[in-house]
């Protein structure tokens, strides 16, 4: 619809133009950048509309009264009959765009595109063209395997990820993994306590190395309830770690190895990549230069314990009792905190990729930190750190309540897909589906894999969520699986198009896709044209539930064009109108495998 909406906009700008011309109206008024194109919330109100509440001052008029005057000048015009019928409705100039002209324009833009279809802004360019975005997602610690809290980390993340990518910009991907720190030797202590002297290893025990790792911290944790000592002797091999103990640091490579191999067959099954891994026993000594630099500078101050600080009232405002705030970047020790390894990161990263946008997918609980991190950044005279951007999502939860690592109770993301597997599995099994979807196995996987991504993307990042394995499941209404039914279910339709010898490319003329007018035709149409603004605002946005709304409407879509309008069996009475029909289809099919791949659901041609 791009080209429709381009030929509106400009018909619409030349009448302001002119009506702005007979009122005689002087000074500058740039029309170019007032007049927006939207999609009026009603397809009786027509196709595109043109708010007019931005000419209101100029003008001296009320809005409605102006978008009479612009629907007059622009139905007085050429051009306007061919593109379709203008109308003011209240402060909108409306269009309802010819249906024969511009289904046409639409489908054949995506014939033409192909799988690149979405990527491009009206100009042909595409949308994010020359942006270079960094995206830091999942962040896993090497004492626990990944859980249900990672995957909306890490499905937000790479779905963040492939949006930014179908936009045009340059992505580059990274992980922080936390594998040093006291929770690191809680881990190391108990394997030399219960393991160790066993030999016991992941292979030896048949278990993932994540998982035997994690099932290291959880026994730490019941040990030292009733050894209280534990901790101060896990805070000892710390202080050996950091020392270079060969023993410890010996014990150190071979856990963290385990549960890096476990996590990367996880990440492997989800379809999450990263471009560069990051580790904190790398990292953590980074930032206290920049530290130092800043201090010399005035930028930061030594305060009268000793440590170095930075003002934030900026930042956090002012204390209740009317102090200003500080944060602490070096104790008194001269020792860094956390935020300072941030600091140094950062900087790192950016000489590492010289990014110009950098996405931080991290929960709402450090909120706080990120706005501190940015801020100091700033002022220690980092330009790009204005274009840092904290991505904060929302606990995920089961029904039973929220999950604790050190107590195990938390979901580990790979018991959960196999749970979603196995249900999966047995529900194509019980409708007799499994010889017909070819490998059921697979099919159970790649529906598993729908039902979790989806149902943590179709929720706006911001907001608290609760898991529902069932309802991710279900073939009907807004899940995964449903989505993925709908997809097979045209591919079907194709296939069986193409044995009865009727083909898509048939229908691709403007003549035979003339023919598309009925409503729920004009409907599917009018949705796989919106494809781009969406790919856009979702990326813009950073902000993957408005792809998954969107794959939603076009599936609803479809579904009301199939009900209406029949394709295979009106192929005897007029085959170039089934062509046209089938036409439809393919696009609804292109448009659809590239949304849904954006939103991390497995496309299947059988289901």
């Amino acid at each position: 619809m791009a080209d429709q909406k381009e030929s509106f906009r400009a018909l619409v700008q030349a009448a302001i133009e002119q009506f702005k011309a007979e009122k005689s109206i002087e000074g500058d008024l740039d029309a170019s950048s007032l007049v927006r194109v939207e999609n009026p919330p009603k397809p009786e109100m027509g196709d595109l509309g043109v708010p007019l509440f931005p000419f209101a001052k100029a003008f001296r008029m009320a809005p409605p009264a102006i978008a009479a005057e612009v629907a007059k000048i622009v139905n007085a015009g050429n051009g306007v009959k061919e593109l379709g019928t203008v109308a003011a409705v209240g402060p909108y100039v409306n269009i309802k765009l010819n249906k024969e002209n511009a289904a046409g324009g639409i489908l054949q833009k995506i014939l033409k595109e192909g799988d690149e279809y979405g990527s491009f802004a009206e100009d042909g360019k595409k949308l994010f063209e020359g942006r270079r975005v960094m995206v830091e997602y999942s962040s896993p610690n090497t004492n626990k395997p990944l859980h249900l809290g990672h995957m909306r980390n890490d499905a937000l993340g790479e779905s963040v990820s492939r949006i930014l990518k179908k936009a045009g910009a340059q992505v580059y991907r990274v992980n922080i993994i936390n594998n040093r720190g006291v929770h690191i030797c809680k881990s190391m202590l108990a394997y030399k306590l219960f393991h160790e002297s066993k030999g016991d290893t992941p292979q030896s025990l048949g278990i993932k190395g994540d998982h035997f790792v994690g099932q290291c911290y959880v026994e730490f944790d019941k040990y030292s309830k009733e050894h209280p000592e534990a901790l101060q002797q896990a805070e000892d091999m710390l202080i050996k770690w950091e020392n270079g103990d060969k023993e410890v640091r010996d014990l150190w490579e071979k856990m963290n190895g385990w549960t890096l191999s476990g996590v990367q067959q996880t990440y492997d099954r989800t379809g999450v990549g990263f471009e560069k891994l990051y580790f904190e026993s790398d990292t953590y000594l980074k930032g206290k230069e920049e530290i130092m630099r800043g201090l010399e500078k005035g930028i930061f101050f030594k305060a009268d314990d000793g440590s170095v600080r930075v003002d934030v009232t900026n930042v956090t405002g002012k204390g209740k009792d009317g102090e200003d705030h500080s944060k602490v970047l070096l104790r008194k020790d001269g020792t860094s905190v956390y935020i300072t390894q941030d600091i140094g990161t950062a900087i790192s990263r950016h000489n590492d990729w010289d990014f110009n946008q950098m996405v931080y997918v991290v929960a709402s609980e450090q909120i706080y930190h990120f706005k501190i991190l940015f801020h100091i950044l700033k002022q220690l005279g980092y330009d790009w750190a204005s274009n840092l951007y904290h991505l904060s999502y929302g606990l995920v939860n089961l029904p039973s309540g929220r999950m604790k690592s050190r107590e195990g109770t938390v979901v580990d993301a790979d018991d959960l897909i196999d749970s979603l597997h196995a249900d999966a599995l047995k529900a194509i099994q019980d409708k007799g589906r499994d010889s017909e979807v070819g490998n059921a196995d697979d099919v159970a996987e790649k529906v598993a894999l729908a039902a979790l991504h989806y149902y943590l993307l179709q929720v706006s990042p911001v907001k608290d969520m609760l898991f529902n394995p069932e309802e991710s499941l279900s073939f009907n209404g807004n899940t995964g699986p449903y989505l993925q039914y709908m997809g097979a279910r045209i591919a079907s339709i194709l296939r069986k198009a193409e044995e009865q010898g009727l083909s898509a490319n048939l229908g691709a003329d403007s003549q035979s896709l003339s023919l598309l007018t009925h409503e729920s035709e004009w409907a599917l149409i009018k949705s796989l044209g919106r494809f781009p603004q969406v790919v856009e605002k979702a990326a813009t946005d950073l902000d993957p539930s408005q792809m998954a709304s969107y794959i939603y409407e076009i599936c609803k879509a479809f579904s009301a064009f199939y009900r209406d309008c029949p394709i295979l069996s009106v192929a005897e009475e007029n085959k170039t109108l089934a062509s046209a029909r089938l036409c439809l289809a393919s696009c609804t099919l292109t448009v659809l495998r590239s949304a849904m791949n954006l939103v991390l659901v497995p496309f299947l041609e059988k289901m």
